[in-house]
């Protein structure tokens, strides 16, 4: 019956209100303010369904098509509108005079009214933004919603069209799609997809997401905010948003090296002012890496009379500054004002009151490391190496436990690399506890319940339950080996998300979660808890002896949930690859082959390696490429140097030696 209403274009000023319009006696559906934002969509997208009209008295009256009518009339008023006067002519189906007006209305709603498509908007706020130089404000106006929801709504809108186009066709959902929207680069978007669609499978919106954050920075992010100028001034490259705060640092590495440099240049200037031995640098301080180092304060010395003199000086503004305080009047910021001075004064007596000692001085260093969006300072602190002294001897130095300190050719893990790995443990240990979702159920409620109802520190500091997922710096993380990425994505999968509706309200949300099986509600604690593991390394069972026995539980071998890769051996020195496969894996043979090799030859030749160990290879050598990994990943379980065929290992005055 459709194909008797004939499809014709009718010019704007031909069109009337007909009388049989059900809604043509409610003024108020044709207020302005009710149609801004149909006629916004119009003046972009154009006229997405035709009109239904009759011919009426030489004219054409609308019999359903009352709102887009209205606001075409908007829009020919509107003298900033472009493209639209009564002469324009739109799209229309014409209704014969014959034609019962009922089954017309009724035809009219199968035909006419269709809602706009998610991925439509976003393009048109897009377009609306880049074509008509319309601003966020602008837009939110014209719409009548917020800025906030219009800048979210532009970001999706200039997403990849390949990706927006799998949306489209259902190939991912619209959830993953707007993940994309994390880096605005549509080349990055677009390898990052290739990359992740290449095997097929379901991509997930939270891959998406990780993935893209090895991509770069985001200018409006603490680090990016303060490394910006010097990464601009070194030409560094930013994928520009159409919305500053989105904007991103592409180059990671540069990023990384800048923080590093001006975390280094804080920690120099502290060694200078305060006279220490040397000065370091670590983008995140790592309390358990940390552990072994010493600390020296700051003694109680007698103040000469220049400096007694400035200690009564500042005990005389002190007690005025406590008067100036105890004013009830006093303003917030006023208030938070004279504390800081307070605070101020009250170090500066104690600086001329105390000191470090010549000793301490000379053996110890600062560290600056970035927390909470600013540079931290950890001072007086001891390296391992300088907290015991053979026979007094400065320089003699040995370790806390009296061994020799560790050989300088020995391997060394540069600052930067120790985070990266850090990284990588969190993640592995994420994949272990999402598959075992019964003890990481137990973990997470025992550590609720206790820091709750227990006195005193929280029982780990290893996992946060307060709902965040942690964030995971590093600087090539599409690099990485993806065992424990693929194990979360799989553990993700399986979960029952039936109660995860945002069109419910909450409390319809909670009661479907409370009907879910115990082994289900299990598996979303795990996944949930596991998110929010942090960097770290093995945890000292002196300071954290519930996460140190939980990883030796779910976690007993790390390379169960990560391998090492090229990435990793890319970032060592030519001499550490042909140590680790001469002397760790008994490999001693293929280490003098390789000497002479370019060490892109020898990370190949290693990545192959420990990506399939070779049929060749032993079963002392098996079971050592099987069980390695850089001491600091292990976590409990049996230590690499236990699995290494000694028999095989050369003696230091070898030629794997030599040749190292």
């Amino acid at each position: 019956m459709t194909t008797s209403f004939a499809p014709l274009t009718v010019a704007i000023g031909d069109l009337v209100p007909h009388p049989a319009n059900v809604r043509s006696n409610s003024p108020e559906t044709y207020d302005p303010e009710n149609i801004a934002h149909l006629k916004a969509s119009i003046a972009i997208l154009g006229l997405l369904q035709p009109l239904l009209v009759q011919k009426l008295d030489g004219k054409y009256a609308v019999l359903a098509g009352g709102r887009r009518h209205a606001a075409l009339k908007e829009l020919i008023a509107d003298k900033a509108s472009k493209g639209f006067t009564a002469k324009t002519k739109v799209d229309c189906r014409l209704v014969p005079d014959d034609c019962d007006v009922t089954t017309a209305l009724s035809l009219a709603e199968n035909i006419t009214q269709a809602p706009m498509n998610a991925i439509d908007e976003f393009e048109a706020f897009a377009r609306m933004m880049e074509v008509d130089g319309q601003t966020p404000e602008t837009i939110a106006k014209t719409f009548g919603t917020t800025v906030a929801a219009v800048k979210g709504r532009l970001r999706y809108g200039l997403i990849h069209p390949d990706i927006r186009a799998a949306a489209r066709g259902k190939v991912i959902t619209l959830d993953t799609m707007k993940a994309f929207a994390e880096h605005p680069s549509q080349e990055a978007q677009r390898e990052v997809f290739e990359a992740l669609t290449k095997d097929g499978g379901y991509l997930q919106a939270y891959t998406v997401r990780q993935t893209l954050k090895s991509r770069g920075v985001q200018v409006s992010d603490d680090i990016g905010a303060f490394v910006r100028e010097d990464y601009e001034a070194r030409s560094g490259a930013v994928a520009a948003d159409l919305l500053e705060e989105h904007s991103v640092l592409e180059d990671a590495a540069l990023v990384e090296t800048i923080l590093l440099e001006k975390l280094g240049a804080a920690a120099e200037e502290a060694r200078i002012k305060l006279g220490f031995a040397w000065a370091d640098a670590m983008v995140r301080y790592d309390y358990a890496t940390m552990a072994d180092y010493g600390r020296v304060y700051p003694g109680p010395i007698e103040p000469d009379e220049a400096a007694r003199k400035r200690i009564d000086e500042i005990t005389a503004g002190l007690e005025k500054l406590q008067l100036e305080m105890e004013n009830e009047g006093l303003e917030d910021g006023a208030y938070n004002a004279l504390y800081e001075r307070v605070d101020a004064l009250e170090e500066e007596a104690r600086d001329l009151q105390e000191a470090y000692s010549t000793e301490d001085l000379a053996r110890a260093g600062v560290i600056a490391s970035w927390s909470s969006g600013q540079v931290t300072l950890h001072v007086g602190l001891v390296r391992p190496e300088d907290t015991v002294k053979e026979e007094g001897k400065r320089g003699v130095s040995t370790s806390p436990t009296g061994e020799e300190a560790p050989d300088p050719g020995e391997i060394s893990y540069p600052a930067s690399l120790a985070e990266d790995l850090k990284t990588e443990r969190a993640m592995a240990l994420g994949a272990a506890m999402a598959l075992h979702p019964e003890a990481t159920l137990d973990l997470t409620l025992f550590k609720l319940v206790s820091d709750v109802l227990a006195s005193g520190m929280s029982v780990t500091q290893a996992i946060k339950i307060d709902a965040r997922k942690e964030y995971r710096n590093h600087a090539k993380m599409d690099e990485i080996d993806e065992t424990s990425l693929a194990q979360v994505a799989a553990a993700h999968d399986v979960l029952d998300l039936s109660w995860l509706d945002d069109t419910r309200p909450p409390a319809d949300q909670f009661a479907a979660f409370r009907a879910l099986d115990a082994g289900e509600k299990a598996k979303l604690v795990a996944y949930a808890t596991a998110s929010t593991t942090q960097s770290c390394f093995a945890r000292d069972p002196r300071r954290d002896s519930l996460m140190h026995a939980f990883e030796i539980e779910i976690m007993p071998d790390i390379r169960a949930h990560w391998t090492p890769n090229a990435a990793l051996f890319n970032r060592f020195k030519k001499a550490w690859l042909l140590k680790i496969l001469g002397e760790h894996l008994g490999l001693a043979q293929e280490a003098v082959t390789l000497a002479s090799s370019s060490k892109k030859e020898i990370v190949a030749f290693c990545d192959k390696l420990f990506a399939e160990p070779f049929a060749t290879l032993t079963d002392a050598q098996r079971a050592a490429v099987a069980a390695w990994c850089p001491p600091m990943m292990q976590t409990a379980g049996v230590a690499f140097d236990e699995a290494k065929p000694t028999a095989e290992t050369p003696e230091p005055d070898s030629e794997v030696a030599q040749a190292a």
